[in-house]
């Protein structure tokens, strides 16, 4: 089993120093959807929700918080991203939210795809909330990463 890169020899939690690591263009997609009520979802479609434009906030939300992943999650390193993308899907029965962040850097943008998809659907539930007490969050999930030479 691979030892843990987040920990020191003592087991206690440190930040992995990635300051040797050549830059290379990094790039993480992720998605997650949240279930919501036939009556929710019309709402949504007719932009019916008293709080306002749920999808485009969610959008914004997500990128938002790519943005300040590092300031959420201790260990995270700081990044300068090239790029964040944030879309919503309406389904039959659900809103699929897929995140997708880019940049060039030593450690890779999972960690900001993955929060970029959960603020957005927090978003969604917030402003849902009123009206659906039945909302569930699932299948938040890394869709793929991917590094290359950043030439």
């Amino acid at each position: 089993m691979k030892k843990l890169s987040h920990t020191d020899e003592s087991g206690r939690a440190k930040m992995v120093n990635v300051g040797h690591k050549p830059d290379q263009f990094r790039r993480a997609r992720a998605e997650g959807d949240i279930l919501l009520q036939p009556e929710t979802l019309h709402l949504i479609r007719e932009n019916q929700i008293k709080k306002g434009d749920v999808l485009t906030l969610a959008q914004i939300a997500g990128i938002q918080a790519a943005k300040q992943t590092s300031n959420l999650i201790p260990l995270c390193h700081p990044l300068l991203l090239t790029g964040v993308k944030v879309d919503t899907e309406i389904l039959s029965d659900r809103i699929r939210v897929t995140g997708e962040v880019t940049c060039n850097g030593a450690t890779g943008v999972e960690m900001e795809a993955l929060t970029a998809v959960h603020i957005a659907l927090l978003t969604i539930y917030d402003m849902c909330k009123a009206v659906d007490q039945k909302m569930t969050m699932q299948q938040i999930h890394l869709v793929f990463k991917e590094k290359k030479d950043a030439s």
